[in-house]
């Protein structure tokens, strides 16, 4: 199946790119409310399940253990920019199990947002460390659900760790999608483990992530619990001026959106009990983001007010050097309107 074009980018009222892809909104018994594309390919969602990979260390009890708080469970679920407060949140994470960003396997990069702190954290010769990872929150939480467990968080990255097998044993069991010896597997950006799934089967998940509905008792509550945190702390999710944080900034609880890579964005609609995804077939990021924003548009209940501030993520505009609007992205064939 070939997908159909879903974003247009123009200029001078000319479309000078298009990006296909593929898209699905469903409730959380499956039943499909929209798609379009080829929405039962495999695709790796990476960063995009990382709420999902949460509920492992809230459902555990070993969240509540260490005194997790809400900013620390929403960075558990980030993929967050490296800023100070950022950093000092992985940090503070690791302190509660009795451990230092030593501990942390992810690797170290720069942060992804380049601001007065960054210029002044750079001018002193600092180099960035693991804590500045953009999954630093993502890794201090499976160190936790490690060390509140008893185990040696050493090799925590590996599949055959008792942490990733327990994450794998979750995220087959919220997707539908049982892991297995044929299930595609390749190792993320941060070293952990990522496995693909169809887009069907990530919606399914965000579904049932936001609603509680199809998942057990303690999970329920586990995913009601990240999804206050994450709705109190959108900026914890992601950071200055990102698509995630700045969304649920203005929608609130209404939904959830996390951004992955390559394309790959999933969102909750709680209110509604649906779920979405989406995938970019060339793996451009802003195209993805439109995608995501156009099923947030159409079925996500919005005042006037909201509507008016939320259409600028549905076709962002494109300035060049000078500050001029010279074009714009926007939403096509089944996605438009």
């Amino acid at each position: 199946m070939i997908d159909p074009v879903l974003v247009e980018v123009s200029r001078g009222g000319t479309v000078e790119s298009a990006h296909r892809g593929a898209a699905i909104v469903v409730d959380a018994e499956g039943a499909v409310l929209f798609a379009c594309g080829d929405v039962d390919r495999p695709v790796f969602p990476r960063s995009a399940v990382k709420a999902l990979q949460a509920l492992a260390l809230v459902e555990s009890g070993i969240a509540d253990r260490y005194g997790l708080s809400g900013q620390e469970l929403a960075l558990a679920s980030a993929s967050h920019s490296g800023e100070p407060l950022h950093v000092a949140t992985a940090a503070s994470m690791l302190a509660k199990a009795g451990r230092d960003e030593a501990a942390l396997e992810c690797g170290a990069h720069w942060p992804s947002v380049v601001g007065e702190a960054v210029q002044k954290f750079a001018a002193t010769g600092a180099r960035p460390t693991a804590l500045h990872n953009n999954c630093s929150g993502k890794h201090a939480g499976m160190v936790c659900l490690a060390c509140g467990q008893g185990i040696d968080p050493a090799g925590y990255i590996d599949r055959a760790h008792p942490v990733q097998r327990r994450i794998a044993e979750v995220l087959g069991e919220v997707t539908g999608a049982p892991i297995g010896a044929s299930t595609p597997c390749g190792t993320d950006g941060c070293s952990i483990p990522t496995f693909a799934f169809p887009l069907r089967a990530l919606a399914l998940a965000f579904a049932r992530l936001g609603s509680g509905h199809g998942l057990a008792r303690d999970r329920a509550l586990a995913a009601a619990r990240l999804r206050q945190a994450v709705a109190e702390n959108p900026f914890f999710v992601a950071g200055t001026d990102r698509f995630d944080t700045r969304a649920m900034t203005l929608l609130g609880a209404k939904i959830f959106t996390k951004t992955g890579a390559e394309g790959v964005h999933c969102a909750a609609f709680p209110e509604a009990g649906l779920g979405a995804a989406v995938k970019c077939a060339d793996g451009a990021g802003r195209a993805s983001e439109v995608m995501i924003a156009s099923l947030i548009a159409r079925f996500v209940p919005m005042s006037e007010a909201e509507a008016a501030q939320f259409r600028p993520f549905r076709a962002p505009v494109l300035k060049n050097w000078n500050g001029i609007e010279v074009g714009a992205l926007a939403a096509a064939g089944p996605l438009a309107g």
